[in-house]
């Protein structure tokens, strides 16, 4: 049985399988959340930031290959999160692209739940043993962004300019960063970020 607390987000946009799915693994314990394209995919895994993602491939709005090219562009601190891929394609073409975007695994419909709950606890095991998260701890997208860019060096106000807000917001992110690090000053926070691969500058 797994233990209760860890999250996984299935990205699926039809929602007889991502019900199926779903009550698959709600039964063996885990705690399920549903997306039904990738933009809501992406909106859900910078809220919840789940253990681990299974994602279609085919789907409306943002592809699972997007999602994934998307996903570690914007945070790379991501990439260490086990992301699954979900698909009906069986070509080789197709694994490759997933595995060269850095794709863990990758299943095919229909879905065979004995090999994918195999999937899912192995590569949970492996995210137990290198510790994806600290504690208690997540920065929201927004402030993992901010802190990215105070890292190369750039002031509130050329922060501020670079991604449209205003300089009083971007300091308002910053402040609430530190708190969640337990950081003095603003560098203390880079530091302590980019330490525990919240960030990658």
């Amino acid at each position: 049985m797994a233990e209760t607390h860890k999250k996984i987000l299935c990205i699926e946009d039809d929602r007889e399988t991502a019900a199926l799915i779903a009550e698959e693994l709600i039964d063996r314990g885990y705690a399920v959340t549903l997306a039904h394209d990738g933009g809501e995919g992406l909106a859900a895994i910078l809220k919840i930031m789940p253990d681990l993602v299974l994602s279609d491939i085919s789907m409306p709005v943002m592809s699972g290959f997007e999602l994934l090219e998307r996903l570690t562009k914007l945070a790379p601190q991501f990439s260490k999160m086990p992301f699954v891929l979900l698909t009906a394609l069986t070509d080789r073409d197709n694994e490759l692209r997933g595995r060269q975007l850095g794709a863990d695994d990758y299943v095919t419909k229909p879905i065979d739940f004995e090999v994918l709950a195999t999937i899912i606890s192995a590569r949970l095991a492996g995210v137990a043993r290198t510790g994806l998260w600290p504690k208690g701890l997540g920065l929201n997208d927004r402030e993992v962004e901010i802190l990215t860019w105070v890292a190369r060096g750039k002031t509130s106000a050329e922060i501020a300019q670079i991604i449209s807000l205003t300089k009083r917001t971007v300091d308002f992110h910053i402040d609430n960063a530190r708190g969640k690090l337990g950081a003095a000053t603003r560098t203390e926070a880079v530091i302590k970020a980019t330490t525990g691969r919240l960030i990658e500058p």
